[in-house]
């Protein structure tokens, strides 16, 4: 809701009888035509020690039950009448408080009645869909009446009170912001404003919808016209230059399909770093014996040669452009030749096995199998990710979003109040690195090349951006952040890896999802060596982790779910870079344009532009 003149408001404070109350909503609504914004504030004290009351309560703990909580209540139901009567949106903010967050012993009646407005207004998102958003504030200790009796000394040490400037901008904020509904808004002098709980302590009670009933708001005709033949990408020859690797063919499409399989028209297809990786040269030669593909499948990660290090792995399994999925030794990886290429896609669900009974045709399909720069692609059913629309942003929350998320969680051990850096943030993968953290409640600082880049990294929340361009990275962290940082979540690798690690407080966590900067170049990628590693990150208990997707594909569907309930629900924002790829055709102008450093957000190819064309976007 944009905050405007004539725009008509109510503030309640708990302490009138309920007909009073009423009587004021009734007025309210009779004076200005309806209401707009009902914001409830009530709060006092138990004025006799929970641990000393001898009487019934009527007087101490009952009564503050009865202001603090009942009240909040009868004013958020009378707001809510109101509203529905008037059929205008409106928002109902409720107080609540730091202290019913946690526990405050001192006085355990404020405590557990403030609790309740927190869960209470949590637990009333579904009227977003009428309508009216309702949230709760939360701030610790403000300079009021109630907050003078706290002592001093105690105030002192979390901080400080809460200037009120500090409320208000909380209060407009959850007003303004339509993402807002069922929203708990946590302000401190210690750790500025965040919402609370966190995306991942959510995920701990949330009961995810089985794949099979989750809901679709997206059918095409049942009557899809299958062709007679389709085109796809392949690679041709084992080169370090993916549009010389690669070429399109045309094959037909071979009906029907096995029992339990699916046949998938694709819409989109998303483009990763990882496409384009040059050949990795002489010493990276060594293939792994089996890959089972993904999703749900194994990785087998025995290799020839007993002496290659999991690093070594690792660039194997980026390495597909070169052929370093398929097995073999050095001399026969051509026998592999041609093979399909491209990592995820979403598309159309166009025809199904005998066998298949939980996916239907016409229904959203995601996939993360090799193979998707194609225009029509058969999968094991196992393989398929139900998603409710085939959006291109939908493209974007696998690989990269999943990366993230997983990565952030398992290998950052991600909690609130930390100091996270994310290297490239514009990327495709950044963007949501960035937004994940800050929603968990951190201090975010984002490096990037270029002023269109850091604009859109804050407006994605960034608290810090450091553009390379204009700002040396290493100066700014150590002089704005002398105690070194949490999270490093690191995309760049070669000289801005060493950046990093120097970075790195004590007990920090420095996650590496890639190296872009060493995928190219005419001889392709060549490891580095990091001497002193082993001694750096032991003197400070720091940890380096190596993190690859495919190794964790028994969290693809439930992070998947949670990204997408954030996307619709406005949590999470996902960008897409605008410039426009179109059919299979486009595949290697794309890559191409990733590795340019151009691009902003998730670069995603348009497979079939004639099918994206006729759907509404999300």
């Amino acid at each position: 809701m944009e905050i405007k003149p004539g725009l008509s408001a109510i503030v309640t404070g708990g302490a009138s009888g309920i007909g009073d109350l009423a009587a004021a909503f009734e007025k309210h609504v009779a004076t200005y035509g309806g209401m707009d914004i009902c914001i409830n504030g009530a709060g006092i004290s138990n004025p006799i020690p929970f641990y000393e009351d001898k009487t019934d309560g009527t007087h101490s703990w009952k009564h503050t039950v009865n202001v603090n909580l009942l009240a909040v209540i009868d004013c958020t139901h009378l707001a809510i009448n109101s509203m529905l009567a008037a059929q205008k949106p409106g928002v109902i903010i409720n107080l609540g408080s730091a202290s019913g967050l946690y526990p405050m012993y001192g006085d355990p009646i404020y405590a557990g009645s403030k609790g309740g407005v927190v869960m209470f207004t949590r637990s009333l998102v579904p009227y977003k869909r009428r309508g009216i958003r309702i949230n709760v504030l939360c701030p610790e200790f403000v300079k009021t009446q109630l907050g003078e009796k706290i002592d001093s000394k105690f105030i002192d040490k979390v901080g400080g009170f809460v200037p009120m400037k500090m409320v208000v901008k909380g209060a407009f904020e959850l007003i303004s912001d339509e993402s807002k509904a069922g929203s708990c808004l946590w302000i401190t002098n210690r750790r500025g404003m965040e919402y609370w709980p966190t995306p991942m302590e959510e995920a701990k009670y949330l009961v995810r919808s089985s794949n099979s009933k989750r809901r679709v708001s997206y059918h095409a005709p049942v009557n899809l016209q299958l062709p007679l033949s389709y085109e796809k990408l392949v690679v041709q020859t084992l080169s370090h230059n993916f549009r010389n690797a690669t070429r399109i063919v045309r094959v037909p499409l071979r009906l029907p399909i096995g029992s339990h399989q699916v046949l998938v028209k694709v819409i989109y297809a998303g483009v990763n770093a990882s496409d384009a990786v040059k050949n990795a040269g002489e010493r990276n030669t060594h293939v792994v014996k089996s890959f089972v593909l993904p999703p749900f499948g194994t990785i087998d990660t025995s290799i020839d040669d007993p002496s290659i290090s999991t690093y070594d792995y690792a660039i194997l399994s980026v390495n597909f452009s070169s052929g370093r999925y398929f097995s073999g030794k050095n001399q026969d990886l051509t026998s592999s030749l041609p093979f399909d290429v491209g990592f995820e896609a979403v598309g159309i669900i166009a025809a199904v096995g005998e066998s298949v009974t939980d996916l239907k045709v016409g229904t959203p399909a995601a996939l993360m199998t090799f193979g998707s720069y194609t225009e029509f692609t058969v999968v094991p059913a196992k393989h398929i990710l139900p998603v409710p629309r085939p959006d291109p942003e939908v493209v974007a929350l696998l690989t990269s979003g999943m990366t993230a998320s997983i990565a952030l969680e398992k290998c950052g051990q991600m909690k609130s109040g930390e100091a996270v850096v994310v290297t490239a943030a514009a990327g495709g993968t950044g963007q949501f690195a960035v937004q994940l953290a800050k929603l968990a409640g951190n201090t975010v600082v984002a490096t990037c090349g270029g002023n269109e880049k850091a604009i859109l990294l804050k407006q994605l929340g960034v608290d810090r951006v450091i553009d390379y361009k204009v700002e040396d990275i290493k100066t700014v962290l150590k002089k704005e952040f002398p105690k070194g940082i949490d999270i490093i979540y690191e995309s760049v690798g070669g000289d801005m890896f060493d950046l990093c690690l120097n970075a790195l407080a004590m007990h920090g966590r420095l996650i590496v999802i890639g190296m872009i900067s060493q995928y190219q170049g005419e001889h392709g990628w060549t490891p580095a060596n990091y001497t002193g590693l082993c001694e750096k990150i032991l003197a400070r208990s720091q940890t380096v982790a190596g993190f690859f997707l495919l190794q964790h594909t028994h969290l693809w569907a439930q992070h998947l779910d949670r990204l997408y309930n954030m996307f619709a629900s406005g949590k999470l924002k996902v960008v897409l870079d605008q410039k426009r790829f179109d059919g299979v055709h486009s595949v290697a102008d794309a890559v191409e344009y990733l590795h340019s450093g151009k691009s902003v957000g998730k670069v995603v190819v348009c497979i079939d532009p004639s099918f994206s064309e006729q759907k509404s976007k999300l």
